[in-house]
């Protein structure tokens, strides 16, 4: 659980498996809230744990992309049905009025 644990590991994870290959800005543009100290923080550790690969392009101005390892693609895997069971439950919240819908 350590590998996802934080606010924001999963949803890096999704941003990269629903887009593929994100440059920095684009993951920040993409997880609005995310503080760049986090989601830099996160992207190191997601890295180190072998989810991502860091690609830097050596140009003016530089360029860094990450992509999911096969070992992100997998995790992901694992967590789809999670994410079904959340869906089902933000449905049932919001049909009794507890949760606006999605």
């Amino acid at each position: 659980m350590d590998v996802v644990s934080g606010k924001w590991k999963s949803l890096i994870l999704w941003e990269l498996d629903q887009y593929g290959t994100r440059r920095f800005g684009e993951l920040r543009r993409g997880l609005p809230g995310v503080s760049e100290k986090m989601l830099i923080q996160h992207l190191r550790e997601m890295e180190q744990d072998g989810l991502l690969h860091r690609e830097v392009y050596r140009e003016v101005p530089p360029r860094v992309e990450y992509s999911l390892t096969e070992q992100g693609t997998s995790l992901n895997e694992a967590l789809r049905p999670l994410s079904a069971w959340g869906a089902a439950r933000r449905e049932r919240l919001a049909a009794d009025g507890v949760l606006a819908p999605a």
